[in-house]
């Protein structure tokens, strides 16, 4: 019996009558079948129970005649058993399986960018104007000398691991191509190349068209391996170990076999049509020592020229393992929050496992620091960092950079449906249908990323020049200038900050 049988739509099509003018475009644009033709009436109708709100026929409309509502219809009112809880029920019942769910944790758990204020300059401590003076936002990821050092002629010492140099403390985090569209993962790395920065493959291997892209490109090394061979290795500026991941900790990835084309299946070497999962657990490492053999068995690969990323999810003892991480080998740490993005992901795990990101980077940045090990390794974080001013505060905490994932999506055209793993996205970035893959054109969709980026960036000079700060090695770990608002002292203690009024 369908579970639809039990419920009600969780959104509902609303046209106007008056405005509609039957052109269709709304039935040719969805990719769910939701708009239709009725013959007999010559009016366009709508099957709501099909509805994901992902607002395509709602944007191109061209009379405006529609809007998606949330339904109204509610269950007898209950504090315990919310209608999304029951509606789970009821799904589970019908289909005996997991519930997968897409993009980030949707949960109303605590978000502590937003009970974290910016110092500013006043009086004793100058602003700086970043229009008329120097101001620094370019970085260096990678593990730094801890001393100068000088040979025999006075001449200094090049010890200098390899490095990855950034235009501003942001990248582009790891999406494989399978998850997301070609002409996505395209988009995403033109505007990496054109800005200066650098993209992520995911753990869906390297794309033949996107080897040319290699200065700008981090390549991710995951448990199945996919797509790993030495001419990806050494395409590529950096290589990603991919532990965890913020939206699923301790789970493996899970690609939908709708989503596995001739080209999918090229570019990741596996079978066409199915399913694929990657193992949670990566089989050769059980400990510290044997990720460490994998970070110089990738290093000797590539004769020590590109740097080690070694990605987690934020888990409770993220701080201890950070630190056995720094003394692997790794030359940076990425370390992934709860309500990082995702393609497809087990529901109960999404919304339940992990740790907020800035909690888990306040904590991994001091406890290297009090180990004296903070220069041996570069510090990224993402999981929904949504702005210049989550990027500042990030860094602030004790970040080098920070990875965007949904935020870049938005960029594109997404529109947050949460249905990525039906590979049915309207807006063509989480599909690999041909017809709805070419809805996002890359030539549009690179300068979009490339105006958010350009965007940010002179955001965070203008905050940075509020602040007093001409560098973002000066904010760096720098929580003296920021201030905590509505949060317990416990929470203030792990962040390291003063409360507002401090």
């Amino acid at each position: 019996m369908s579970d639809m049988l039990f419920m009600y739509p969780e959104y509902e099509v609303v046209r106007d009558s008056d405005r509609c003018i039957g052109c269709r475009v709304c039935e040719r644009q969805c990719a769910n079948e939701v708009h239709y033709h009725d013959e007999e009436t010559g009016k366009m109708l709508a099957d709501s129970t099909k509805c994901v709100n992902c607002h395509r026929c709602v944007c191109l409309c061209p009379t405006h005649a529609l809007k998606i509502k949330k339904s109204e219809d509610t269950y007898k009112l209950n504090a315990n058993w919310d209608g999304q809880t029951i509606n789970e029920v009821y799904r589970q019942a019908g289909s005996g399986g997991v519930l997968l769910s897409s993009m980030g944790n949707p949960k109303p758990y605590p978000v502590y960018w937003d009970k974290l204020l910016v110092n500013a300059s006043q009086v004793t401590n100058p602003s700086i104007d970043p229009l008329r003076e120097p101001m620094e936002t370019a970085v260096f990821l990678g593990k730094k000398t801890a001393k100068v050092e000088r040979d025999e002629n006075g001449k200094l010492k090049d010890t200098m691991s390899p490095q990855l140099k950034l235009s501003m403390p942001v990248m582009f985090s790891a999406m494989s191509y399978g998850s997301i569209s070609y002409n996505a993962h395209e988009s995403l790395a033109r505007a990496a190349e054109e800005l200066g920065i650098f993209y992520n493959t995911g753990e869906g291997g390297l794309h033949k068209d996107f080897y040319r892209y290699g200065k700008n490109t981090i390549v991710q090394v995951a448990s199945g391996r996919f797509g790993v061979f030495k001419d990806y290795l050494e395409a590529a500026a950096a290589i990603e170990i991919k532990m965890g991941q913020g939206a699923k900790p301790g789970i493996g990835g899970h690609l939908p076999g709708a989503k596995i084309t001739d080209a999918v299946s090229n570019t990741r070497m596996i079978p066409k049509g199915v399913d694929v999962i990657s193992p949670a657990p990566h089989h050769d490492i059980y400990s510290i020592e044997d990720l460490r053999q994998l970070i110089y068995s990738l290093k000797e690969a590539t004769a020590y020229k590109k740097p080690v990323i070694v990605k987690i999810a934020a888990v409770h003892n993220v701080a201890a393992i950070a630190s056995g991480i720094a003394r692997s080998g790794a030359d940076v740490i990425a370390i992934d929050g709860y309500r990082g993005g995702t393609g497809a992901a087990p529901t109960r795990i999404r919304d339940n496992v992990g740790i907020p990101i800035e909690l888990a980077l306040a904590a991994v940045d001091q406890r290297l620091r009090e180990e004296g090990i903070r220069d041996n390794v570069s510090v990224v974080v993402a999981g929904s960092v949504r702005s210049s001013a989550d990027l500042l505060k990030a860094i602030a905490l004790g970040a080098d950079a920070c990875y965007i994932g949904t935020a870049a999506l938005l960029a594109l055209g997404c529109h947050l449906c949460r249905s990525c793993h039906t590979g049915k996205c309207n807006w063509g970035i989480a599909t690999q249908v041909p017809e709805l893959v070419k809805r996002l054109n890359p030539e549009v969709g690179y300068k979009r990323l490339v105006n958010l980026m350009h965007a940010w960036n002179h955001e965070l000079q203008e905050m940075m020049g509020g602040m007093g700060i001409n560098s973002i090695e000066a904010l760096r770990g720098n929580r003296l200038m920021l201030r905590g608002l509505g949060m317990t002292e416990k929470e203030l203690e792990i962040l390291g900050v003063r409360h507002a009024g401090e």
